[in-house]
This record gives C-alpha cells, sequence and structure tokens, in this order.
C-alpha cells in the first residue's frame, strides 16, 4: 500500500508436513545452533562458527550450516578445503550457491584451472557474471573465435544493471582484441545514463580512454553546462559524449532536451543513429510525463535507431492519442524478441484492428489470427486476447488428481524437505531459494508438470501460499486454480469484503499480488501483513473507522488487518468512482498519482493501465485486474469479463464528489 515494493516477506510456521524422521531431525537442540550460526554469519564471526558447526552435525539443515561457514572463509581457504565443504554438501542448493560464489572468486583471480574443473559440476549456470568469465577463458585457451565469443558477451554485460568484474574485464579483453566494437561500449554507456546509473556508463567508458570517467561524472552532474561549453562535435567520442548528455537532460526536462537537440550544430554535427537515440530517450521521458508532445518527439528521429525500451514507450504515447499507425510502426521496429512478447502481439493485432489497412477484411482476419495466437485464460493480455475473440474468462478444468505416490514422492524430496525445515526454522529466505532452486534448477529444466502439481500441493497444505502459488504457475500446459489462486482466510475475507461494499474477488485479487497470503509479510518500506498496510495508514484508517482500540503491533494480526486493508481499499475505490484500476494504482503508489494520471483524453482501461509511468504499478494494476478476474470466475462459477472490470479512465467528472484530500 502506497510503497515501492513489496519484498523480503518473512513467515515462521509451527508445523509443517515434514517426514518424521526428518521432523526429528530438525527439532532437536541442534535448531539452537543453526539459529546460532545464522547469527553469527550475519556478524561475520568465523571464530563461533567454526565453534557451533559441530553441532550442527546430522541436522536436516547441515549444508546451510557449512555453507555460511565455507561462504566466510572462501577467500582465504585452499582449495581442497572448499572441495571438502562442497562434498559435505552434495546435491544441495548450498553446494551450488557455493560453488558458485567459488567459480566468481576463481574468475577474478584468475585461476583458471580450478574454474575449468568446476564449471562443468555448476548445475544452476544462470550467472551472467559466471558465463562472462567462461568465455573470457574459452578465448584465451582457444577454445572458441573471438568473433564468437563477442556477441555473447556483449549480450550478457548489457543486461547488467550494475557494474561488475567479469563481464567488463571479458569485454574489454574483447575490445582490446577488436572482436568488440567500440559502439558495444557507447551503447553499454548509453544505457547506463538513460537508467540513471552513471557509475555504470563511467566504467564502461575507461574501457575506452580512462580519462573519460571523469568527463562522464561531469555530464551526470551538470549536463547543460556540458553542453554550453561544446561548439563542435567532429570526433567520435565527443558525438557520443554529447549524445549522453542530451540523455541525462531529458531525464530531468525533456522539453529542454528537446530545444538543445533543435540547435543547429548538433543537427549538423551528430549522425542520424545519435540524433534518433537521442529524440528517442527525450520521446520515452514525455510520454512517462503523459505529455502530448511525446509523439512529435519520436517522429524527429528514426525508430530503426531507436532501443526497445523507447519504442515501447512510442507504441504507449500512440496508444494514448489513439495514433494507430505509431503504435503499428513502433512495433515493427522493435526487436524480434520484444515483438513475440504477448503484451506487443495483442498490440499489434489492436493497431491493426483500428487502421483497417489494406481493407476491412484483410485486417479483421490479420487482427484474429493474432489474438488467436496468444488468447488464453492465463495472464492479462491473453485474457483480452480472449475477450476480443468473443469468448469470456472461466476457470480451467482441473488436472487429473495427484496420485499417493506422486504427493510421496514430493513430501520425500530432500530439496523440498530441507526448504521446509528452513521455513520452520524462520529462516523463510533460505527456504525459498532452496525451494526454488529444487523446483526449477537442480535438474536440467526443472521438474516435470505431475512433479511441479505434487510440490504446490505440498505447500498448499502447509499454508505457504506463496510457494503453492509460484510453483504451481511454472506447469507449462496444467492449469490448477486451486492452487494458482487459493482462498484462504476465505471466511473472514468473503464476509468483511460484503460487509463494506467490495467485491471479495478484488479484495483476493489484490492480496495475492501484495502478500501471496503471507500473514506476517513485510516490505523493505515498512508495509505490514496480508494487505501490505503501511503503519501511517494504518493509524489513519483505524481512526476513520473508528477502531479506536488498534495499536501498531496489531497490524499483522490477520483480522485486523484485513479490516483495515479493505476499510482504505473501499475509501479509495470511492474516491476514483468505482474504478478498480485507478483504485488500485493508488492503493500501490499513493492516491495522488493516479489523480495525475487520469487527466487528458478519456482512455479504455487496459491503455490507461499501460501508460501508467511507474513500472512496477504499472504491472501491479494489470496483475491486481487479471487476478481479481480468475477469483470472480472461481467464486461464482461463471464466466467473467477482465474488459468490463477496466472499464474506462478520464478526467474526474464535474458532478463527482469532491476529492478525498484526506485519503493517504
Amino acid at each position: 500500500m502506497q510503497r515501492m515494493r513489496t519484498s523480503g516477506a518473512r513467515l515462521i510456521m509451527a508445523a509443517l508436513l515434514l517426514p518424521s524422521a526428518i521432523l526429528a531431525q530438525s527439532t532437536t537442540g541442534s535448531d539452537a545452533a543453526l539459529l546460532e550460526m545464522r547469527d553469527a554469519s550475519r556478524r561475520g564471526n568465523t571464530t563461533q562458527m567454526a565453534t557451533v558447526l559441530p553441532r550442527t552435525r546430522g541436522h536436516v539443515l547441515e549444508p546451510l550450516a557449512v555453507y555460511w561457514d565455507a561462504r566466510a572463509r572462501l577467500d582465504t581457504a585452499s582449495p581442497t578445503d572448499t572441495r571438502a565443504a562442497l562434498a559435505r554438501m552434495s546435491g544441495t542448493y548450498w553446494e551450488d550457491r557455493l560453488r558458485n560464489d567459488w567459480l566468481l572468486l576463481l574468475g577474478k583471480t584468475r585461476d583458471w584451472q580450478n574454474f575449468d574443473a568446476e564449471l562443468p559440476l555448476f548445475r544452476m549456470n544462470d550467472d551472467r557474471q559466471v558465463r562472462c568469465y567462461a568465455l573470457m577463458r574459452d578465448v584465451a585457451a582457444g577454445r572458441m573465435a573471438g568473433d564468437v565469443a563477442a556477441p555473447q558477451v556483449q549480450a550478457n554485460w548489457l543486461a547488467l544493471r550494475d557494474t561488475d568484474e567479469a563481464c567488463a574485464s571479458a569485454a574489454k579483453m574483447l575490445l582490446d582484441s577488436k572482436h568488440l566494437k567500440p559502439q558495444a561500449v557507447w551503447q553499454r554507456a548509453r544505457q547506463a545514463m538513460d537508467a540513471n546509473r552513471p557509475r555504470v556508463a563511467a566504467q564502461a567508458l575507461a574501457m575506452i580512454d580512462p580519462e573519460l570517467a571523469p568527463q562522464v561524472e561531469g555530464i551526470a552532474a551538470e549536463p547543460a553546462k556540458y553542453l554550453d561549453e561544446r561548439v563542435t562535435a567532429f570526433r567520435t567520442r565527443t558525438k557520443e559524449l554529447v549524445t549522453l548528455a542530451i540523455i541525462r537532460q531529458a531525464s530531468n526536462d525533456p522539453a529542454a532536451a528537446a530545444l538543445e537537440m533543435e540547435r543547429t550544430r548538433w543537427k549538423a554535427q551528430l549522425t542520424q543513429e545519435e540524433r534518433s537515440w537521442a529524440w528517442g530517450v527525450i520521446g520515452k521521458r514525455s510520454a512517462q510525463k503523459l505529455q502530448g508532445d511525446a509523439l512529435g518527439y519520436f517522429a524527429k528521429g528514426e525508430d530503426k535507431y531507436m532501443d526497445d525500451d523507447h519504442l515501447a514507450w512510442k507504441a504507449r504515447a500512440g496508444m494514448r492519442a489513439g495514433a494507430w499507425g505509431a503504435v503499428r510502426d513502433a512495433i515493427a521496429n522493435m526487436s524480434e524478441a520484444q515483438q513475440r512478447e504477448t503484451i506487443w502481439v495483442y498490440w499489434r493485432a489492436r493497431a491493426v484492428q483500428a487502421l483497417k489497412v489494406p481493407d476491412l477484411t484483410t485486417a479483421t482476419a490479420e487482427a484474429r489470427a493474432l489474438f488467436e495466437s496468444i488468447a488464453s485464460s492465463r495472464e492479462f493480455y491473453e485474457q483480452l486476447a480472449l475477450e476480443e475473440l468473443g469468448r469470456r474468462i472461466e476457470a480451467p478444468p482441473a488436472p487429473t488428481p495427484l496420485t499417493t505416490e506422486e504427493t510421496t514422492a514430493a513430501r520425500a524430496n530432500p530439496g523440498l524437505v530441507r526448504a521446509l525445515a528452513a521455513i520452520r526454522l524462520g529462516l523463510r529466505s533460505e527456504g525459498v531459494r532452496e525451494w526454488n532452486y529444487t523446483v526449477g534448477l537442480h535438474t536440467p529444466g526443472g521438474m516435470g508438470e505431475r512433479e511441479l502439481l505434487a510440490a504446490a500441493d505440498l505447500a498448499c497444505q502447509n499454508e505457504l501460499w506463496d510457494r503453492c502459488i509460484n510453483t504451481s504457475l511454472r506447469t507449462p500446459v496444467a492449469q490448477d486454480h486451486a492452487q494458482r489462486f487459493p482462498t484462504p482466510h476465505r471466511a473472514q475475507v468473503v464476509n468483511r469484503s460484503n460487509e463494506i461494499g467490495l467485491d471479495p474477488a478484488y479484495v483476493y485479487g489484490l492480496i495475492r499480488q501484495e502478500s501471496r497470503f503471507i500473514t506476517d509479510a513485510r516490505s523493505g518500506v515498512g508495509a505490514s501483513g496480508l494487505m501490505q498496510v503501511m503503519p501511517a495508514t494504518a493509524r489513519w484508517t483505524a481512526n476513520k473507522i473508528g477502531l479506536t482500540t488498534f495499536r501498531p503491533n496489531q497490524i499483522n494480526d490477520r483480522d485486523t488487518n484485513i479490516q483495515i486493508g479493505t476499510a482504505y481499499l473501499k475509501l479509495a475505490l470511492d474516491d476514483f468512482e468505482g474504478s478498480l484500476p485507478m483504485a488500485a494504482a493508488g492503493y500501490n503508489a499513493g492516491p495522488n498519482r493516479p489523480r495525475q494520471w487520469r487527466n487528458g483524453p478519456v482512455l479504455s482501461g487496459e491503455i490507461w493501465a499501460e501508460n501508467i509511468p511507474f513500472e512496477e504499478t504499472r504491472d501491479y494494476v494489470k496483475r491486481v485486474l487479471s487476478n481479481t478476474t480468475h477469483y470472480a470466475a472461481l467464486l461464482t462459477g461463471q464466466p467473467q469479463s477482465l474488459r468490463a472490470r477496466l472499464g474506462v479512465v478520464g478526467p474526474r467528472g464535474g458532478t463527482a464528489q469532491p476529492v478525498n484530500t484526506e485519503l493517504p
């Protein structure tokens, strides 16, 4: 509620469905030793860990204790000692986690002999930095040609958000050997500056010339000053630095950056590619501010030179303006991978439908084929495509029931057993990582469909609703909506919702997105409980509804959290005149933002939601509304419409009730 971002939830359960032998192991005094190890690990106290570690021997979570101890000593341990620790954790997530950590260290120290020995044993194989070290090693050893490695290194490097050692070192090696072009370095710098990460840009450009790094810092601090001091930009690096400065300026003031781009010197001296990239950033920033100038800015560049993110915002601006030709053109110039994403297949179909080119019959057939290619009841755009084809959203048939053998195998799975034991001890983060590894990475491709359904069932039986939902979502074909959309606390949620005039499906849809039904979930900014209520909001709402006995420590109490969370949601819904998407946006980002976002043209709810400037809130609103539609189908047993719930969004009507300015 009014925060970015809900994460780091904690859950302690008193009793989990563990095999009795395992339960016996994990309820002895060694539980206390595990928690002592955890505390010593947090403090970096290697002496205490060495003392406590023997007391964890035989515990179901002994591999975790071994990991904590070995990780703390990794920098100084001999390869023999590290391999001994790996052997003690054999077959577990913690073995692969330590091997991942060790591979990064081996790559950094260029210990290629041990790196080569350990890399084939790394089961997760999902670390971009490890991949970069491996590519670097393959080129150096003559096992791979530099021109083959270069695009792979570039892809991994550009995908990293922050500065790093591995991919940066591999990129520098290939840059020096001329297999990686300088344009890749400038691309990294541009994307970093666009994402407000000047340190990443500085690290990249230092590869070309160390003296460029302080210039990047100056550009980030005062882009206008840098531009004012430049009269010519004939050298490639000067042109690129000017482009970086305009990118930086656009982040704060797209109109000022647009004026800068109209200067004769930049029109004459920057290349068409550089100008187009800069106009893409200016258009994106203007679109994120929901300004009417956005499409005009995009039009000053060429789509083929723009980044996928810029083109996504051009498409959004086109939707908002009803300029379906701009939507079509933006999507057509996206990378093939992005074009295949469900969101852009849907909007391509909508553009074809609106433009009616070359004629109505042909366009209708083309749009229908595109909708058919993605239509299903699974997610937001799949559901909208289904409705475009004249069908409603229904709960799919339940999969074939699990057999006794399948459920027994899940309960005996060592990784799932360790995950449950960790969560029982309050080590939720560690338990979740072990669980995710077991279902998705321990074997190539992860568990099969029936194994996933059985694992999800085990999580449901233990009321680990987040693992139940997320595990069931991995099934490629079967859709068990009882697992994917569970209804815990049903009496409390339904009765309270009906009491105050809320749709229980909407409340369930929101809780599923907020906390995955973890009753003591707590976000990094302090939101708490099932409905992730912020402390100040809880106090205000409790006072508003006359809950005079409320105390802050009650916020994780299930019934209190539901009472306060639903009350706030109802107040928000009333303030937004019953608009489900606006109320959801207000619940996530605070009510003032959607009040601003609603100003402008009257839009269908899906276009309004897609144009929400904040990525988190945009995703949140779409998920909550999709969830709500699923829950309505489950709770009523009747086909449902997502589009009806999205409605239309526009400026507040003149006859509407005054804005509730007290709403926090």
